[in-house]
Protein backbone atom coordinates (compact mmCIF):
# COMPACT_ATOMS: atom_id res chain seq x y z
CA UNK A 1 0.00 0.00 0.00
CA UNK A 2 1.29 3.43 -0.96
CA UNK A 3 0.48 6.13 1.61
CA UNK A 4 0.23 9.81 0.66
CA UNK A 5 1.81 11.80 3.52
CA UNK A 6 0.01 15.16 3.69
CA UNK A 7 1.63 16.31 6.92
CA UNK A 8 1.54 19.62 8.72
CA UNK A 9 4.58 21.87 8.17
CA UNK A 10 7.40 21.00 10.58
CA UNK A 11 6.84 24.33 12.34
CA UNK A 12 3.30 23.25 13.30
CA UNK A 13 4.16 19.70 14.41
CA UNK A 14 5.48 18.40 17.70
CA UNK A 15 9.28 18.61 17.55
CA UNK A 16 10.26 17.41 21.05
CA UNK A 17 9.20 14.43 23.18
CA UNK A 18 5.90 14.85 25.04
CA UNK A 19 6.81 15.22 28.73
CA UNK A 20 3.62 16.11 30.65
CA UNK A 21 4.03 16.84 34.35
CA UNK A 22 0.69 15.26 35.31
CA UNK A 23 -1.23 12.21 34.14
CA UNK A 24 -2.78 13.14 30.80
CA UNK A 25 -5.88 11.01 31.30
CA UNK A 26 -7.18 8.24 29.08
CA UNK A 27 -8.51 8.92 25.60
CA UNK A 28 -8.58 12.71 25.98
CA UNK A 29 -5.70 13.93 23.80
CA UNK A 30 -5.11 13.61 20.04
CA UNK A 31 -1.93 13.66 17.98
CA UNK A 32 -1.26 15.93 14.99
CA UNK A 33 -2.42 13.52 12.28
CA UNK A 34 -4.81 10.72 11.35
CA UNK A 35 -4.88 8.00 8.70
CA UNK A 36 -7.74 7.92 6.15
CA UNK A 37 -8.79 5.57 3.37
CA UNK A 38 -11.94 5.43 1.22
CA UNK A 39 -14.16 2.66 -0.12
CA UNK A 40 -16.04 3.24 -3.37
CA UNK A 41 -16.84 1.20 -6.49
CA UNK A 42 -16.05 -2.00 -4.64
CA UNK A 43 -12.50 -1.22 -3.53
CA UNK A 44 -10.45 0.54 -0.86
CA UNK A 45 -8.14 3.30 -2.09
CA UNK A 46 -6.60 6.74 -1.45
CA UNK A 47 -4.55 5.87 1.66
CA UNK A 48 -3.29 9.05 3.28
CA UNK A 49 -2.07 10.59 6.52
CA UNK A 50 -3.46 14.08 7.01
CA UNK A 51 -3.74 16.66 9.82
CA UNK A 52 -6.19 15.62 12.51
CA UNK A 53 -9.38 17.58 12.11
CA UNK A 54 -12.94 17.69 10.85
CA UNK A 55 -13.88 15.35 8.00
CA UNK A 56 -16.21 16.31 5.16
CA UNK A 57 -19.42 14.31 5.37
CA UNK A 58 -22.86 14.95 3.94
CA UNK A 59 -25.86 15.27 6.31
CA UNK A 60 -27.36 12.25 4.57
CA UNK A 61 -24.37 10.01 5.32
CA UNK A 62 -25.81 6.60 6.13
CA UNK A 63 -23.73 6.14 9.28
CA UNK A 64 -25.66 9.00 10.88
CA UNK A 65 -29.10 7.67 10.04
CA UNK A 66 -28.70 3.89 10.01
CA UNK A 67 -25.74 3.25 12.27
CA UNK A 68 -23.34 1.49 9.90
CA UNK A 69 -20.26 2.18 12.00
CA UNK A 70 -17.71 -0.11 13.68
CA UNK A 71 -14.54 0.54 15.65
CA UNK A 72 -11.63 -1.03 17.48
CA UNK A 73 -9.46 -0.19 20.48
CA UNK A 74 -5.80 -1.19 20.72
CA UNK A 75 -2.62 0.00 22.43
CA UNK A 76 1.06 0.62 21.75
CA UNK A 77 3.78 0.96 24.39
CA UNK A 78 7.24 2.47 24.64
CA UNK A 79 9.81 0.00 25.98
CA UNK A 80 13.08 0.60 27.79
CA UNK A 81 14.94 0.65 24.45
CA UNK A 82 13.02 3.82 23.52
CA UNK A 83 11.13 2.09 20.70
CA UNK A 84 7.34 1.83 20.42
CA UNK A 85 5.65 -1.58 20.11
CA UNK A 86 2.06 -2.35 19.14
CA UNK A 87 0.23 -5.03 21.10
CA UNK A 88 -1.69 -7.75 19.24
CA UNK A 89 -3.14 -5.42 16.61
CA UNK A 90 -3.47 -8.37 14.25
CA UNK A 91 -6.29 -9.55 16.53
CA UNK A 92 -7.93 -6.12 16.32
CA UNK A 93 -7.75 -6.22 12.52
CA UNK A 94 -9.45 -9.61 12.44
CA UNK A 95 -12.12 -8.44 14.87
CA UNK A 96 -12.81 -5.27 12.87
CA UNK A 97 -13.53 -7.44 9.85
CA UNK A 98 -15.74 -9.77 11.92
CA UNK A 99 -17.69 -6.72 13.09
CA UNK A 100 -17.95 -5.59 9.47
CA UNK A 101 -19.40 -8.92 8.44
CA UNK A 102 -22.15 -8.58 11.06
CA UNK A 103 -23.23 -5.07 9.98
CA UNK A 104 -22.50 -5.48 6.25
CA UNK A 105 -19.37 -3.30 6.02
CA UNK A 106 -16.76 -4.49 3.50
CA UNK A 107 -13.61 -6.06 4.91
CA UNK A 108 -10.30 -4.20 4.81
CA UNK A 109 -7.23 -6.39 4.37
CA UNK A 110 -5.56 -7.02 7.73
CA UNK A 111 -2.12 -6.14 6.36
CA UNK A 112 -3.43 -2.74 5.27
CA UNK A 113 -4.88 -2.10 8.72
CA UNK A 114 -1.53 -3.08 10.25
CA UNK A 115 0.44 -0.82 7.92
CA UNK A 116 -1.91 2.09 8.59
CA UNK A 117 -1.47 1.84 12.36
CA UNK A 118 2.30 1.46 12.20
CA UNK A 119 2.73 4.29 9.69
CA UNK A 120 0.68 6.71 11.80
CA UNK A 121 2.54 5.84 15.00
CA UNK A 122 5.84 6.27 13.19
CA UNK A 123 4.84 9.82 12.21
CA UNK A 124 3.54 10.64 15.69
CA UNK A 125 6.09 8.90 17.94
CA UNK A 126 7.13 12.18 19.63
CA UNK A 127 3.60 12.36 21.03
CA UNK A 128 4.11 9.30 23.25
CA UNK A 129 3.75 10.51 26.88
CA UNK A 130 7.01 10.18 28.78
CA UNK A 131 5.49 8.96 32.04
CA UNK A 132 4.97 5.66 33.82
CA UNK A 133 2.01 3.61 32.67
CA UNK A 134 1.48 5.59 29.45
CA UNK A 135 0.41 4.25 26.08
CA UNK A 136 -0.86 5.22 22.67
CA UNK A 137 -4.53 4.29 22.61
CA UNK A 138 -5.27 3.36 18.99
CA UNK A 139 -8.76 3.87 17.57
CA UNK A 140 -9.37 2.41 14.07
CA UNK A 141 -12.95 2.76 12.78
CA UNK A 142 -15.07 2.48 9.62
CA UNK A 143 -18.28 4.36 8.90
CA UNK A 144 -20.74 4.55 5.99
CA UNK A 145 -20.57 7.80 4.00
CA UNK A 146 -23.01 7.35 1.11
CA UNK A 147 -25.53 10.21 0.99
CA UNK A 148 -28.76 8.20 0.85
CA UNK A 149 -31.93 8.14 2.96
CA UNK A 150 -33.39 4.86 1.74
CA UNK A 151 -32.49 2.05 4.12
CA UNK A 152 -29.92 -0.38 2.78
CA UNK A 153 -26.23 -1.22 2.69
CA UNK A 154 -24.02 1.77 1.93
CA UNK A 155 -21.79 1.76 -1.16
CA UNK A 156 -19.24 4.19 0.32
CA UNK A 157 -17.16 4.07 3.52
CA UNK A 158 -14.26 5.79 5.25
CA UNK A 159 -11.60 4.01 7.30
CA UNK A 160 -9.83 6.17 9.87
CA UNK A 161 -7.13 5.58 12.49
CA UNK A 162 -6.49 8.12 15.20
CA UNK A 163 -4.21 8.07 18.24
CA UNK A 164 -4.76 9.24 21.79
CA UNK A 165 -1.64 9.77 23.94
CA UNK A 166 -2.89 8.38 27.25
CA UNK A 167 -1.64 8.14 30.81
CA UNK A 168 -2.02 5.28 33.25
CA UNK A 169 -5.67 4.15 33.42
CA UNK A 170 -5.37 3.77 37.20
CA UNK A 171 -3.66 7.10 37.83
CA UNK A 172 -3.97 6.76 41.61
CA UNK A 173 -3.00 3.10 41.81
CA UNK A 174 -4.74 -0.22 41.30
CA UNK A 175 -6.61 -0.05 44.62
CA UNK A 176 -10.38 0.20 44.27
CA UNK A 177 -12.93 -2.50 43.45
CA UNK A 178 -16.14 -1.66 41.58
CA UNK A 179 -19.78 -2.37 42.32
CA UNK A 180 -21.81 -3.80 39.43
CA UNK A 181 -25.56 -3.79 38.90
CA UNK A 182 -27.02 -7.17 37.90
CA UNK A 183 -29.89 -6.05 35.71
CA UNK A 184 -32.85 -8.16 34.66
CA UNK A 185 -34.42 -5.13 32.95
CA UNK A 186 -31.75 -4.26 30.39
CA UNK A 187 -30.04 -6.61 27.96
CA UNK A 188 -26.99 -5.83 25.88
CA UNK A 189 -27.77 -8.25 23.04
CA UNK A 190 -29.88 -11.18 21.91
CA UNK A 191 -28.88 -14.18 19.83
CA UNK A 192 -28.87 -13.43 16.13
CA UNK A 193 -28.19 -9.73 16.68
CA UNK A 194 -25.04 -7.58 16.67
CA UNK A 195 -23.72 -8.46 20.13
CA UNK A 196 -20.53 -10.10 18.85
CA UNK A 197 -19.55 -6.98 16.86
CA UNK A 198 -17.89 -3.79 18.01
CA UNK A 199 -20.67 -1.77 16.40
CA UNK A 200 -21.22 1.82 17.53
CA UNK A 201 -24.93 1.24 18.05
CA UNK A 202 -24.27 -1.39 20.71
CA UNK A 203 -22.66 1.26 22.87
CA UNK A 204 -25.45 3.80 22.37
CA UNK A 205 -27.89 1.11 23.46
CA UNK A 206 -25.93 0.59 26.69
CA UNK A 207 -26.17 4.17 27.94
CA UNK A 208 -29.62 3.84 29.50
CA UNK A 209 -28.50 0.76 31.42
CA UNK A 210 -25.39 2.62 32.60
CA UNK A 211 -27.63 5.40 33.92
CA UNK A 212 -29.61 2.80 35.84
CA UNK A 213 -26.38 1.41 37.30
CA UNK A 214 -25.42 4.86 38.58
CA UNK A 215 -28.80 5.19 40.27
CA UNK A 216 -27.97 2.00 42.18
CA UNK A 217 -24.52 3.28 43.16
CA UNK A 218 -22.84 0.97 40.66
CA UNK A 219 -20.14 1.74 38.10
CA UNK A 220 -21.47 -0.54 35.37
CA UNK A 221 -23.94 -3.29 34.49
CA UNK A 222 -23.34 -7.03 34.51
CA UNK A 223 -25.59 -8.08 31.66
CA UNK A 224 -27.48 -11.36 31.63
CA UNK A 225 -28.73 -13.29 28.62
CA UNK A 226 -32.29 -12.68 27.42
CA UNK A 227 -33.61 -15.40 29.77
CA UNK A 228 -32.01 -13.67 32.80
CA UNK A 229 -30.32 -16.93 33.80
CA UNK A 230 -26.75 -16.70 32.39
CA UNK A 231 -23.91 -14.22 32.88
CA UNK A 232 -22.70 -12.38 29.79
CA UNK A 233 -20.72 -9.11 29.73
CA UNK A 234 -19.82 -6.18 31.97
CA UNK A 235 -20.53 -2.95 30.12
CA UNK A 236 -17.71 -2.75 27.58
CA UNK A 237 -15.69 -5.61 29.12
CA UNK A 238 -15.76 -9.39 29.35
CA UNK A 239 -16.63 -10.71 32.82
CA UNK A 240 -14.50 -13.20 34.77
CA UNK A 241 -14.21 -14.65 38.25
CA UNK A 242 -11.59 -16.49 40.28
CA UNK A 243 -12.39 -19.65 42.23
CA UNK A 244 -10.74 -20.44 45.56
CA UNK A 245 -8.35 -22.90 43.87
CA UNK A 246 -7.08 -20.01 41.70
CA UNK A 247 -8.91 -21.01 38.53
CA UNK A 248 -9.93 -18.09 36.30
CA UNK A 249 -13.32 -18.58 34.65
CA UNK A 250 -14.59 -16.52 31.68
CA UNK A 251 -18.08 -16.95 30.18
CA UNK A 252 -18.20 -18.91 26.93
CA UNK A 253 -18.07 -16.66 23.87
CA UNK A 254 -21.40 -16.61 22.05
CA UNK A 255 -22.97 -14.43 19.36
CA UNK A 256 -24.17 -12.11 22.15
CA UNK A 257 -20.70 -11.47 23.62
CA UNK A 258 -17.92 -9.38 22.08
CA UNK A 259 -14.80 -11.52 22.14
CA UNK A 260 -12.32 -9.51 24.20
CA UNK A 261 -8.71 -9.63 23.00
CA UNK A 262 -7.69 -9.26 26.64
CA UNK A 263 -9.76 -12.34 27.51
CA UNK A 264 -8.27 -14.27 24.61
CA UNK A 265 -4.80 -13.30 25.81
CA UNK A 266 -5.51 -14.38 29.40
CA UNK A 267 -6.80 -17.72 28.10
CA UNK A 268 -3.40 -18.21 26.42
CA UNK A 269 -1.40 -17.21 29.52
CA UNK A 270 -2.42 -19.94 31.97
CA UNK A 271 1.13 -21.33 32.18
CA UNK A 272 2.57 -17.87 32.81
CA UNK A 273 -0.08 -17.10 35.42
CA UNK A 274 0.45 -20.58 36.90
CA UNK A 275 -3.24 -21.36 37.06
CA UNK A 276 -6.03 -22.89 35.03
CA UNK A 277 -7.94 -20.49 32.78
CA UNK A 278 -11.14 -21.81 31.23
CA UNK A 279 -14.47 -20.82 29.75
CA UNK A 280 -17.88 -22.16 30.68
CA UNK A 281 -21.55 -21.24 30.69
CA UNK A 282 -22.17 -19.52 34.03
CA UNK A 283 -25.63 -19.62 35.56
CA UNK A 284 -26.57 -16.59 37.65
CA UNK A 285 -27.95 -18.60 40.58
CA UNK A 286 -24.81 -20.76 40.74
CA UNK A 287 -22.59 -17.69 40.51
CA UNK A 288 -24.29 -15.95 43.44
CA UNK A 289 -24.34 -19.14 45.51
CA UNK A 290 -20.62 -19.67 44.91
CA UNK A 291 -19.83 -16.11 46.00
CA UNK A 292 -21.86 -16.54 49.17
CA UNK A 293 -20.23 -19.90 49.96
CA UNK A 294 -16.72 -18.56 49.37
CA UNK A 295 -16.09 -20.76 46.34
CA UNK A 296 -15.66 -17.60 44.24
CA UNK A 297 -13.15 -15.28 45.88
CA UNK A 298 -12.49 -12.57 43.25
CA UNK A 299 -14.20 -11.18 40.15
CA UNK A 300 -13.83 -8.48 37.55
CA UNK A 301 -13.80 -7.45 33.91
CA UNK A 302 -11.23 -7.74 31.11
CA UNK A 303 -10.89 -4.98 28.50
CA UNK A 304 -8.35 -3.01 26.48
CA UNK A 305 -8.63 0.31 28.31
CA UNK A 306 -8.38 -0.83 31.93
CA UNK A 307 -6.91 -4.30 31.27
CA UNK A 308 -8.49 -5.57 34.50
CA UNK A 309 -11.30 -3.94 36.47
CA UNK A 310 -11.73 -5.57 39.91
CA UNK A 311 -15.28 -6.05 41.20
CA UNK A 312 -15.95 -5.97 44.94
CA UNK A 313 -19.71 -6.38 44.98
CA UNK A 314 -22.87 -6.91 42.94
CA UNK A 315 -26.18 -5.20 43.59
CA UNK A 316 -29.58 -6.29 42.28
CA UNK A 317 -32.34 -3.94 41.18
CA UNK A 318 -34.23 -4.68 44.42
CA UNK A 319 -31.26 -3.42 46.45
CA UNK A 320 -29.85 -6.78 47.54
CA UNK A 321 -26.06 -6.74 47.54
CA UNK A 322 -23.53 -9.57 47.39
CA UNK A 323 -19.90 -8.98 48.42
CA UNK A 324 -17.09 -10.85 46.65
CA UNK A 325 -14.48 -12.05 49.13
CA UNK A 326 -13.62 -9.12 51.37
CA UNK A 327 -14.80 -6.59 48.79
CA UNK A 328 -11.26 -5.46 48.01
CA UNK A 329 -8.83 -5.99 45.12
CA UNK A 330 -7.58 -9.55 45.60
CA UNK A 331 -4.10 -11.03 45.10
CA UNK A 332 -5.02 -13.08 42.03
CA UNK A 333 -6.33 -10.02 40.19
CA UNK A 334 -3.26 -8.01 41.19
CA UNK A 335 -1.06 -10.75 39.73
CA UNK A 336 -3.09 -10.92 36.49
CA UNK A 337 -2.77 -7.16 36.09
CA UNK A 338 0.96 -7.12 36.84
CA UNK A 339 1.83 -10.01 34.53
CA UNK A 340 -0.28 -8.66 31.68
CA UNK A 341 0.99 -5.09 31.84
CA UNK A 342 4.58 -6.29 32.25
CA UNK A 343 4.21 -8.20 28.97
CA UNK A 344 2.78 -5.13 27.24
CA UNK A 345 5.59 -2.92 28.51
CA UNK A 346 8.39 -5.32 27.61
CA UNK A 347 9.27 -6.16 31.21
CA UNK A 348 8.34 -9.83 30.76
CA UNK A 349 8.80 -11.96 27.66
CA UNK A 350 5.75 -11.91 25.40
CA UNK A 351 4.49 -14.86 23.38
CA UNK A 352 5.80 -14.76 19.82
CA UNK A 353 4.10 -12.16 17.64
CA UNK A 354 2.21 -10.35 20.40
CA UNK A 355 4.46 -7.26 20.33
CA UNK A 356 5.65 -5.64 17.10
CA UNK A 357 8.16 -2.83 16.86
CA UNK A 358 7.11 0.32 14.99
CA UNK A 359 9.93 0.73 12.49
CA UNK A 360 11.37 4.16 11.81
CA UNK A 361 10.63 5.05 8.18
CA UNK A 362 9.38 8.62 8.26
CA UNK A 363 11.18 11.70 9.61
Amino acid sequence: MKIDYQLKPQSERRSTPFTPEENVGFGVLRTDHMFLMDYENGEWSNARIVPYGAMDMMPGAMCIHYGQSIFEGAKAFQHEDGEIYTYRIDKNAKRLNRSGDIVCIPNLDESIQDQAVHALIDVERLWFPQQEGACFYIRPFIFATEDRLSLGISNKYTFCVMLSPSGAYYANGFNNALRLLISKTYHRAVSGGTGASKAAGNYAASLRATQSAAEHGAAQVLYLDSTNTKLEEVGAMNHFHVRKDGTIVIPEFTDTILKSITSESILALGDVLECEVRQETILLDDFIADIESGEIIEAGGFGTAAVVSPVGSYVFEDGREVIVGDGEVGPHIKRIYTVYTDIQNGLREAPEGWLRKVERHHK
